[in-house]
């Protein structure tokens, strides 16, 4: 059921309201003066406020301030009585959706509370479809099928709305930050800002002034003072990038960045409390840079609180071609080119090519084959040698080498392409590959383990 809050003091007036508006079916609950109407509104949450612009203590703007401090998007009908609607006018441009001057028609009032709550519904319905094709956007925009991928959308789900720090780890090229943007685009931070930093990509100093900011005057060249990264950032969320990569020092005042949350510009002498969600990524394992003194462990555990891994490309091989596909649509629509898809046989080469590099590789070949490309189709000459390069030597490899040759190391090699094929082919089912290769199950899983294949 609607509630209306209605907040005068005049007795005659209240009654008709609250007959009024029950008779339309609302829920209606009164407030005498500004100290009940704020209770109220701590209390209760009402679809609607009504108040009188000169109720008594502090009048209908300090009910008005109360209304938007718990839901911004409340409507709140002013009454008044002056036949100049001055005070009206103001309170609107303050926040306020309508106003009404007293004496006032029955029916206008009922058609003024009827469009104030049409339009709130719209307002939160439009909220709702675009945080919905927000984060849909956000997690979908992690292309392929694999259940490798599926555990990442759904991690991501799980903690996006929390405040928690992320981890996430992973291969140079695996799209970390995508995850770590999808993380964001989730959250109810989503309206705020998502700011970055490449913790290897820049000298210490420079790293430490873009991080926190300075002052007028804190080093040579600092001529008025700059707003830091994590400053900026505030509300929102902010994501390190190779945090690995990070220097000794800037770790330490990491550490109390994420205990504290207070950040100091570099010159001043006062700390700014500060609103972040953190997240970061590193393609080095942090429990080892510990262990070896290259990290600081009291950082690895602050960071260390929710971990996301993303595995390499060559651990879901089915997500291949929907990653070709997504990127081709794109690349090809970015250089005006006019290409339907992938051969057959360049589909295949992308398949059995192992992308040391992962996405960020793949992304760059379709790249080259597409500003290559003349054909409607993409051709696998246009496609890099070294996936060429290494098609000719699966190839090759059945053939007998000239001269002297180890027989046993030349068919292992053999035999551990068709293992790593067969379990692709099988999208990592052990027996569905056993079946492939017409082996039984107990000797495929000795086989995978005795090359290390997963």
């Amino acid at each position: 059921m609607v509630t209306v809050l209605v907040a005068d003091d005049e007795k005659s007036m209240v009654e008709m309201l609250d007959i009024m508006l029950t008779g339309e079916g609302y829920r209606v609950i009164t407030a005498a003066n500004t100290d009940e109407a704020v209770r109220i509104l701590e209390r209760e949450e009402p679809n609607l406020v009504i108040s009188d612009m000169k109720i008594p203590k502090d009048g209908g703007t300090a009910v008005l301030s109360a209304s938007m401090k718990g839901d911004r998007f409340r409507p709140v009908i002013m009454i008044t009585a002056y036949a100049s609607a001055e005070s009206a006018v103001e309170a609107m441009k303050l926040g306020a959706c309508d106003y009404i001057t007293k004496p006032f028609n029955v029916e206008e009032l009922k058609l003024v509370v009827k469009n104030a709550l049409e339009k709130r519904g719209l307002i939160l319905e439009n909220m709702s479809l675009k945080t919905e094709l927000r984060q849909k956007s956000g997690v979908r925009e992690m292309i392929g099928g694999s259940k490798a991928l599926d555990t990442v959308r759904n991690l991501v789900v799980r903690v996006a709305d929390t405040p928690s720090t992320v981890l996430i780890t992973g291969e140079s090229g695996t799209g970390k930050e995508l995850v770590a943007r999808a993380l964001h685009a989730n959250s109810p931070r989503c309206n705020r800002p998502f700011l970055s930093i490449n913790c290897g990509a820049m000298p210490e100093q420079l790293l430490e002034s873009e991080l926190f900011g300075y002052k007028k005057g804190a080093f040579t060249g600092a001529a008025a003072d700059k707003v830091g990264l994590l400053e900026a950032a505030d509300g929102g969320s902010f994501f390190f990038d190779e945090i690995g990569e990070m220097p000794p020092s800037l770790q330490v005042k990491l550490v109390r960045v994420l205990q504290e949350r207070e950040i100091r510009r570099v010159g001043d002498t006062k700390n700014l409390s500060l609103d972040v969600r953190f997240i970061a990524a590193t393609n080095k394992n942090l429990a080892e840079r510990v262990k070896s003194g290259h990290f600081r462990e009291d950082l690895f555990y602050r960071l260390n609180v929710v971990v996301i891994h993303l595995p390499p490309l060559r651990e879901r091989m089915e997500d291949v071609p929907a990653l070709a596909n997504h990127f081709l649509a794109k690349l090809a629509a970015q250089n005006g080119r006019d290409i339907l898809g992938f051969s057959v046989d360049a589909l295949r080469l992308l398949e059995g090519y192992r992308w040391p590099g992962n996405i960020r590789e793949l992304e760059h070949a379709i790249e080259r084959a597409v500003v290559m490309e003349t054909d409607k189709w993409i051709n696998p000459e246009n496609l890099p040698d070294e996936l060429r390069t290494r098609a000719e030597k699966m190839h090759e490899a059945a053939r007998l080498p000239s001269g002297v040759v180890d027989m046993e190391k030349h068919v292992e090699g053999i035999e551990r392409e068709m293992l790593f094929n067969a379990m692709k082919n099988a999208n990592g089912s052990k027996r569905d590959a056993a079946r492939l290769l017409n082996m039984s199950l107990r000797s495929i899983r000795y086989k995978l383990d005795k090359y290390g294949i997963k």
